[in-house]
Protein backbone atom coordinates (compact mmCIF):
# COMPACT_ATOMS: atom_id res chain seq x y z
CA UNK A 1 0.00 0.00 0.00
CA UNK A 2 1.39 3.38 -1.02
CA UNK A 3 2.26 5.73 1.82
CA UNK A 4 0.88 9.28 1.72
CA UNK A 5 3.13 11.74 -0.08
CA UNK A 6 5.16 14.23 1.94
CA UNK A 7 2.93 17.25 1.18
CA UNK A 8 -0.12 15.39 2.53
CA UNK A 9 1.42 14.04 5.72
CA UNK A 10 1.12 17.21 7.85
CA UNK A 11 -2.58 17.51 6.98
CA UNK A 12 -3.27 13.84 7.65
CA UNK A 13 -1.41 13.85 10.98
CA UNK A 14 -3.18 17.01 12.08
CA UNK A 15 -6.51 15.23 11.58
CA UNK A 16 -5.81 11.64 12.66
CA UNK A 17 -2.57 11.75 14.65
CA UNK A 18 0.73 9.96 14.10
CA UNK A 19 -0.77 6.51 13.47
CA UNK A 20 -2.38 6.62 10.05
CA UNK A 21 -4.93 3.81 9.47
CA UNK A 22 -4.79 1.96 6.17
CA UNK A 23 -8.26 3.16 5.25
CA UNK A 24 -7.15 6.77 5.66
CA UNK A 25 -4.12 6.08 3.44
CA UNK A 26 -6.40 4.66 0.75
CA UNK A 27 -8.75 7.65 0.90
CA UNK A 28 -5.81 10.09 0.84
CA UNK A 29 -4.42 8.42 -2.28
CA UNK A 30 -7.77 8.72 -4.09
CA UNK A 31 -8.17 12.34 -2.96
CA UNK A 32 -4.69 13.19 -4.19
CA UNK A 33 -5.48 11.63 -7.57
CA UNK A 34 -8.71 13.65 -7.75
CA UNK A 35 -6.81 16.86 -7.03
CA UNK A 36 -4.20 16.08 -9.65
CA UNK A 37 -6.94 15.28 -12.14
CA UNK A 38 -8.26 18.82 -11.70
CA UNK A 39 -4.75 20.21 -12.20
CA UNK A 40 -4.53 18.26 -15.45
CA UNK A 41 -7.82 19.91 -16.48
CA UNK A 42 -9.58 16.55 -16.72
CA UNK A 43 -13.11 16.82 -15.30
CA UNK A 44 -15.55 13.93 -14.74
CA UNK A 45 -19.18 14.02 -15.82
CA UNK A 46 -20.17 11.64 -13.00
CA UNK A 47 -18.42 9.86 -10.10
CA UNK A 48 -18.90 6.58 -8.23
CA UNK A 49 -17.02 4.61 -5.60
CA UNK A 50 -16.85 1.05 -4.29
CA UNK A 51 -17.37 0.75 -0.50
CA UNK A 52 -14.72 2.98 1.13
CA UNK A 53 -14.28 4.47 -2.34
CA UNK A 54 -17.65 6.18 -1.98
CA UNK A 55 -15.94 8.70 0.30
CA UNK A 56 -13.34 9.32 -2.38
CA UNK A 57 -16.12 9.78 -4.94
CA UNK A 58 -17.92 12.29 -2.70
CA UNK A 59 -14.66 14.20 -2.26
CA UNK A 60 -14.00 14.18 -6.01
CA UNK A 61 -17.51 15.62 -6.51
CA UNK A 62 -16.71 18.46 -4.10
CA UNK A 63 -19.11 17.41 -1.31
CA UNK A 64 -16.53 18.13 1.41
CA UNK A 65 -12.93 19.27 1.79
CA UNK A 66 -9.88 17.07 2.36
CA UNK A 67 -9.71 17.44 6.14
CA UNK A 68 -13.40 16.57 6.50
CA UNK A 69 -12.95 13.49 4.32
CA UNK A 70 -9.92 12.35 6.31
CA UNK A 71 -11.83 12.75 9.58
CA UNK A 72 -14.90 10.92 8.31
CA UNK A 73 -12.83 7.97 7.09
CA UNK A 74 -10.84 7.87 10.34
CA UNK A 75 -14.07 7.73 12.37
CA UNK A 76 -15.41 4.99 10.12
CA UNK A 77 -12.23 3.01 10.68
CA UNK A 78 -12.56 3.36 14.47
CA UNK A 79 -16.16 2.16 14.45
CA UNK A 80 -15.39 -0.87 12.28
CA UNK A 81 -12.42 -1.78 14.49
CA UNK A 82 -14.79 -1.78 17.47
CA UNK A 83 -17.24 -3.94 15.52
CA UNK A 84 -14.44 -6.45 14.94
CA UNK A 85 -13.97 -6.72 18.71
CA UNK A 86 -17.66 -6.86 19.59
CA UNK A 87 -18.77 -9.18 16.77
CA UNK A 88 -15.80 -10.98 15.18
CA UNK A 89 -16.44 -11.77 11.56
CA UNK A 90 -14.83 -11.98 8.16
CA UNK A 91 -15.29 -11.72 4.42
CA UNK A 92 -14.67 -14.13 1.54
CA UNK A 93 -14.68 -13.36 -2.18
CA UNK A 94 -16.39 -15.94 -4.35
CA UNK A 95 -15.10 -16.02 -7.92
CA UNK A 96 -16.72 -17.63 -10.96
CA UNK A 97 -20.06 -18.32 -9.27
CA UNK A 98 -23.54 -17.07 -10.10
CA UNK A 99 -24.71 -14.54 -7.47
CA UNK A 100 -28.14 -16.18 -7.24
CA UNK A 101 -26.51 -19.51 -6.45
CA UNK A 102 -24.48 -17.80 -3.72
CA UNK A 103 -27.65 -16.26 -2.26
CA UNK A 104 -29.38 -19.65 -2.16
CA UNK A 105 -26.42 -21.26 -0.43
CA UNK A 106 -26.28 -18.52 2.20
CA UNK A 107 -29.99 -18.87 2.83
CA UNK A 108 -29.41 -22.48 3.76
CA UNK A 109 -26.32 -21.83 5.90
CA UNK A 110 -27.28 -18.81 8.01
CA UNK A 111 -24.90 -16.39 9.69
CA UNK A 112 -23.59 -14.96 6.41
CA UNK A 113 -24.87 -12.58 3.72
CA UNK A 114 -23.77 -11.25 0.35
CA UNK A 115 -21.72 -8.12 1.05
CA UNK A 116 -20.58 -7.17 -2.47
CA UNK A 117 -22.18 -7.81 -5.83
CA UNK A 118 -19.01 -6.97 -7.73
CA UNK A 119 -19.68 -8.48 -11.16
CA UNK A 120 -21.99 -11.09 -12.70
CA UNK A 121 -19.28 -13.63 -11.81
CA UNK A 122 -17.93 -12.32 -8.51
CA UNK A 123 -19.49 -11.74 -5.11
CA UNK A 124 -18.12 -11.22 -1.61
CA UNK A 125 -19.82 -12.71 1.43
CA UNK A 126 -19.67 -11.39 5.01
CA UNK A 127 -20.50 -13.31 8.12
CA UNK A 128 -19.79 -14.30 11.67
CA UNK A 129 -16.35 -15.79 12.11
CA UNK A 130 -17.62 -19.29 12.92
CA UNK A 131 -20.28 -19.30 10.18
CA UNK A 132 -18.18 -18.38 7.16
CA UNK A 133 -16.56 -21.79 6.76
CA UNK A 134 -19.91 -23.55 6.55
CA UNK A 135 -21.20 -20.97 4.09
CA UNK A 136 -18.18 -21.30 1.80
CA UNK A 137 -18.44 -25.10 1.81
CA UNK A 138 -21.91 -24.84 0.27
CA UNK A 139 -20.87 -22.61 -2.65
CA UNK A 140 -19.32 -23.68 -5.91
CA UNK A 141 -16.60 -21.35 -7.14
CA UNK A 142 -13.16 -20.22 -6.00
CA UNK A 143 -13.05 -18.73 -2.52
CA UNK A 144 -10.54 -16.03 -1.53
CA UNK A 145 -10.55 -14.96 2.12
CA UNK A 146 -10.10 -11.21 2.63
CA UNK A 147 -7.81 -9.80 5.29
CA UNK A 148 -10.47 -8.25 7.53
CA UNK A 149 -11.77 -9.23 10.97
CA UNK A 150 -15.31 -7.87 10.71
CA UNK A 151 -18.36 -8.56 8.55
CA UNK A 152 -18.60 -5.34 6.54
CA UNK A 153 -21.77 -4.58 4.59
CA UNK A 154 -23.87 -6.81 6.78
CA UNK A 155 -26.21 -6.48 9.77
CA UNK A 156 -23.28 -7.44 12.00
CA UNK A 157 -21.83 -3.92 11.72
CA UNK A 158 -25.14 -2.14 12.41
CA UNK A 159 -23.78 -0.56 15.61
CA UNK A 160 -20.88 0.96 13.66
CA UNK A 161 -23.27 2.33 11.04
CA UNK A 162 -25.45 3.93 13.70
CA UNK A 163 -22.43 5.76 15.12
CA UNK A 164 -21.38 6.81 11.62
CA UNK A 165 -24.79 8.33 10.97
CA UNK A 166 -24.22 10.77 13.81
CA UNK A 167 -20.77 11.65 12.50
CA UNK A 168 -22.09 12.29 8.99
CA UNK A 169 -24.83 14.52 10.42
CA UNK A 170 -22.21 16.61 12.22
CA UNK A 171 -20.44 17.88 9.09
CA UNK A 172 -21.51 20.10 6.23
CA UNK A 173 -22.05 18.55 2.83
CA UNK A 174 -21.89 20.74 -0.27
CA UNK A 175 -23.96 20.24 -3.41
CA UNK A 176 -21.96 17.86 -5.63
CA UNK A 177 -20.38 19.50 -8.65
CA UNK A 178 -21.18 16.38 -10.69
CA UNK A 179 -23.71 13.57 -10.11
CA UNK A 180 -22.73 10.80 -7.67
CA UNK A 181 -23.83 7.21 -8.31
CA UNK A 182 -24.47 5.38 -5.03
CA UNK A 183 -23.19 1.83 -4.64
CA UNK A 184 -26.06 1.15 -2.23
CA UNK A 185 -28.57 0.93 -5.08
CA UNK A 186 -27.08 2.41 -8.27
CA UNK A 187 -29.16 5.59 -7.94
CA UNK A 188 -27.77 8.90 -9.25
CA UNK A 189 -27.65 11.66 -6.60
CA UNK A 190 -27.36 15.38 -7.30
CA UNK A 191 -28.05 16.95 -3.88
CA UNK A 192 -25.88 17.24 -0.78
CA UNK A 193 -28.46 15.55 1.45
CA UNK A 194 -28.91 12.64 -0.94
CA UNK A 195 -25.16 11.96 -0.93
CA UNK A 196 -25.08 12.17 2.88
CA UNK A 197 -28.04 9.80 3.25
CA UNK A 198 -26.47 7.27 0.89
CA UNK A 199 -23.26 7.28 2.93
CA UNK A 200 -25.29 6.68 6.09
CA UNK A 201 -26.61 3.43 4.61
CA UNK A 202 -23.48 2.06 2.99
CA UNK A 203 -21.83 0.34 5.95
CA UNK A 204 -24.60 -2.25 6.37
CA UNK A 205 -26.04 -2.33 2.84
CA UNK A 206 -24.34 -4.60 0.30
CA UNK A 207 -22.14 -2.98 -2.34
CA UNK A 208 -24.18 -3.28 -5.53
CA UNK A 209 -21.37 -2.53 -7.95
CA UNK A 210 -23.18 -4.36 -10.74
CA UNK A 211 -25.97 -1.78 -10.48
CA UNK A 212 -23.42 1.05 -10.51
CA UNK A 213 -21.88 -0.23 -13.73
CA UNK A 214 -25.32 -0.74 -15.28
CA UNK A 215 -26.28 2.82 -14.30
CA UNK A 216 -23.10 4.23 -15.85
CA UNK A 217 -23.84 2.35 -19.06
CA UNK A 218 -27.48 3.50 -19.05
CA UNK A 219 -26.53 7.17 -18.77
CA UNK A 220 -24.09 6.63 -21.65
CA UNK A 221 -20.80 6.75 -19.82
CA UNK A 222 -18.33 4.99 -22.08
CA UNK A 223 -14.99 5.74 -20.37
CA UNK A 224 -13.83 5.88 -16.77
CA UNK A 225 -10.60 6.71 -14.95
CA UNK A 226 -10.02 4.71 -11.76
CA UNK A 227 -8.48 6.71 -8.91
CA UNK A 228 -6.64 5.39 -5.88
CA UNK A 229 -4.34 2.83 -7.47
CA UNK A 230 -4.72 -0.90 -8.03
CA UNK A 231 -6.91 -0.98 -11.13
CA UNK A 232 -9.08 -3.80 -9.76
CA UNK A 233 -12.39 -2.16 -10.69
CA UNK A 234 -11.16 -1.60 -14.24
CA UNK A 235 -10.10 -5.24 -14.55
CA UNK A 236 -13.51 -6.36 -13.29
CA UNK A 237 -15.07 -4.77 -16.37
CA UNK A 238 -14.10 -7.96 -18.23
CA UNK A 239 -17.06 -9.66 -16.56
CA UNK A 240 -19.57 -7.17 -18.02
CA UNK A 241 -21.05 -7.33 -21.49
CA UNK A 242 -21.25 -3.56 -21.93
CA UNK A 243 -19.31 -1.00 -24.01
CA UNK A 244 -17.61 0.62 -21.00
CA UNK A 245 -13.86 1.09 -21.11
CA UNK A 246 -11.47 2.17 -18.40
CA UNK A 247 -7.93 2.88 -17.31
CA UNK A 248 -6.14 3.72 -14.10
CA UNK A 249 -5.11 7.21 -13.14
CA UNK A 250 -1.45 6.19 -13.44
CA UNK A 251 -1.98 5.17 -17.05
CA UNK A 252 -3.85 8.39 -17.79
CA UNK A 253 -1.04 10.46 -16.30
CA UNK A 254 1.57 8.56 -18.31
CA UNK A 255 -0.33 8.95 -21.55
CA UNK A 256 -0.92 12.65 -20.96
CA UNK A 257 2.76 13.18 -20.26
CA UNK A 258 3.61 11.37 -23.49
CA UNK A 259 1.14 13.52 -25.39
CA UNK A 260 -0.81 10.48 -26.53
CA UNK A 261 -3.86 11.35 -28.59
CA UNK A 262 -5.82 8.20 -27.81
CA UNK A 263 -5.96 8.16 -24.00
CA UNK A 264 -8.13 5.11 -23.57
CA UNK A 265 -7.73 1.48 -24.62
CA UNK A 266 -9.28 0.21 -27.81
CA UNK A 267 -12.93 -0.92 -27.50
CA UNK A 268 -13.23 -4.31 -25.86
CA UNK A 269 -10.03 -3.99 -23.85
CA UNK A 270 -9.26 -2.99 -20.26
CA UNK A 271 -6.06 -2.00 -18.53
CA UNK A 272 -4.18 -4.36 -16.26
CA UNK A 273 -2.93 -7.93 -16.34
CA UNK A 274 -5.48 -9.90 -18.44
CA UNK A 275 -4.58 -13.11 -16.66
CA UNK A 276 -5.44 -11.94 -13.17
CA UNK A 277 -8.84 -11.92 -11.52
CA UNK A 278 -9.04 -10.52 -8.01
CA UNK A 279 -11.75 -9.41 -5.60
CA UNK A 280 -12.41 -5.72 -5.27
CA UNK A 281 -10.15 -4.10 -2.67
CA UNK A 282 -11.14 -2.12 0.42
CA UNK A 283 -14.06 -4.29 1.36
CA UNK A 284 -14.98 -1.69 3.91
Amino acid sequence: MAEPTAPLLPVIRRVVGERIPDQVKIFARAAQDADELRELDVHPDVVAGHSLGEYGAAYAAGCFDLETGLWLVAQRDIFLAQAAKDTPGGMVAILKADPEEVERALGEAGGSVVANYNTPRQTVISGLKDALGDAVSRIRGRAVRLNVSFAAHSPYVAAAEEKMRGVLDSVEFRVPEVPVVSAVDGVVHTSAEAVREALKKQMVAPVRWVKVVETLARIRVDEWVELGGGGVLTRMLRDFDIPLRGLTFEDLRARLSEGAQNLLPRPGSTEGDPGTEAPAPNAR
